[in-house]
C-alpha cells in the first residue's frame, strides 16, 4: 500500500510503498477515507535529531477516518463497512483517566510506550490504518469524512480548551482567539455556538482575519502590540475574560497576558513555548489563570461530532490526494493554507 512517511531527520516526507498491515487480536483495520494535515506534524519534523523521539520511518497522520475493513480476533459489536472517526490520544484503558474517557491524560501511556497514530504509531496518511482498540473508533454516520476528519484534533483540541473556560464566558464576556489557522478558525465557531461572548480574532495574516469574520468573529485585529489597546477599548479597559492562544510563542504570550482581565483565563493551545512572569506583582490583573490543555477526551469528541451534525462547526478544507500530500505539508510549512488540509488516499 501507499503511505506518507517521515523517513530522515530534516527531510520532507515521502510517499512510499509499504506492506499492508493485518489487524492483530483486539485490533481493527480501517480503509482510510481521509487524513488531516496538522501543524503538530510540521513541529515534530522540525525537531533536531537529539530531540526527535517518534521513531523512523514514521507514517504521518494523527487525524484519521475510514471504513472498517477487517477486525482482529476478539473484536465484537463493530460492523465491517461502518464509517468511523479515530480518537487519537490512545491510553492504557485501565487507569482512572482512561476509565473516564480522558485518555489524553493517561497516567500510564509513557510507562507502557503507548503513542498516538502518526505521533509514534503508524498514522492515517496511508491506504490502511490499524487502530489498536475499537474503543478508539467513533461512528461518523452520515458526516462526510473528508469534511469532518479534522474535527478529531482541530475540533476536539479547541473544544476541550474552550470547555474548561465556559464559566468565564457568559453574556457580556469577551473571548480572544490568537491565530486563526486550522484550529483557531474552528475555535471561533465553537465559541459562537457554545457561548454568548463577544469573539475577537487576532492574526498576522489578512486572509485569515477575513476567514475569522466569515466563520463568526465579531471583531478582528492584526496580531501586533497595538491590538492590546484595541481589545481593551472594546471592554471599557477591563480586559478580556479568556484568551485562547493557538500560536503560543513569546509575542503571543505577551499579548495574551497584557489583555486578559482579572479572573480571566489565558489558555495556551499552540505547540510553541515561551515564558510569562507570574505572581502578585507580575501583572495588573488579579486571579488570572494560565492553562495548557492537551487534545481532548473521547466523550468530548462525541460532542464535537454532534456539534458538526447540528451545523455548529464547518472546517474550511483544502483537499489533496496521497500523492500530493508532500505538497500539502510544504504549503503548511510556508503558511499558505487557509483552514485545514485533508489528504484523501
Amino acid at each position: 500500500m501507499k503511505a506518507l512517511q517521515y523517513r530522515a531527520i530534516g527531510q520532507p516526507p515521502e510517499v512510499v510503498e509499504i506492506d499492508t498491515p493485518e489487524p492483530g487480536p483486539g485490533q481493527v483495520r480501517l480503509k482510510v477515507t481521509a487524513a488531516g494535515v496538522c501543524h503538530s506534524d510540521e513541529f515534530i519534523m522540525s525537531l533536531p535529531e537529539e530531540e526527535y523521539i517518534y521513531g523512523l520511518p514514521l507514517t504521518l497522520g494523527h487525524e484519521g477516518a475510514g471504513v472498517v475493513d477487517r477486525v482482529g480476533d476478539g473484536v465484537q459489536y463493530i460492523e465491517e463497512g461502518a464509517s468511523m472517526a479515530v480518537y487519537g490520544p490512545w491510553g492504557c484503558g485501565l487507569c482512572y483517566e482512561c476509565s473516564s474517557g480522558r485518555e489524553n491524560y493517561c497516567r500510564n501511556a509513557a510507562k507502557f510506550g503507548i503513542v498516538p497514530p502518526g505521533l509514534g504509531a503508524p498514522g492515517a496518511m496511508a491506504e490502511y490504518l490499524i487502530v489498536d482498540s475499537p474503543r478508539h473508533l467513533l461512528p461518523l454516520g452520515d458526516l462526510d469524512p473528508v469534511q469532518n476528519v479534522s474535527l478529531t484534533d482541530a475540533g476536539l483540541t479547541p473544544y476541550h480548551a474552550i470547555k474548561g473556560s465556559l464559566e468565564k464566558l457568559p453574556s457580556g464576556a469577551t473571548a480572544v482567539v490568537i491565530g486563526v489557522g486550522g484550529l483557531g478558525h474552528v475555535a471561533v465557531q465553537i465559541l459562537r455556538a457554545m457561548t454568548a461572548a463577544t469573539v475577537v480574532a487576532l492574526d498576522i495574516d489578512e486572509a485569515k482575519l477575513n476567514l475569522a469574520t466569515d466563520v463568526g468573529a465579531h471583531y478582528t485585529f492584526p496580531s501586533e502590540p497595538g491590538a492590546v489597546d484595541m481589545v481593551r477599548d472594546l471592554t471599557g479597559g477591563r480586559g478580556v475574560d479568556a484568551v485562547f492562544d493557538f500560536v503560543t510563542n513569546q509575542a503571543t504570550l505577551d499579548l495574551g497576558q497584557a489583555m486578559v482581565g482579572s479572573q480571566g483565563d489565558q489558555v495556551l493551545v499552540g505547540v510553541g513555548a515561551g515564558t510569562l512572569p507570574v505572581g502578585l506583582g507580575a501583572t495588573a490583573a488579579w486571579e488570572t489563570s494560565i492553562r495548557a490543555p492537551y487534545w481532548g477526551s473521547r466523550s468530548e469528541l462525541f460532542e464535537v461530532l454532534d456539534l458538526a451534525r447540528g451545523e455548529g462547526i464547518n472546517v474550511h478544507t483544502e483537499v489533496f490526494s496521497l500523492d500530493e500530500a508532500p505538497a500539502a505539508y510544504e504549503k503548511l510549512k510556508n503558511n499558505q493554507l487557509l483552514g485545514r488540509a485533508v489528504v484523501v488516499p
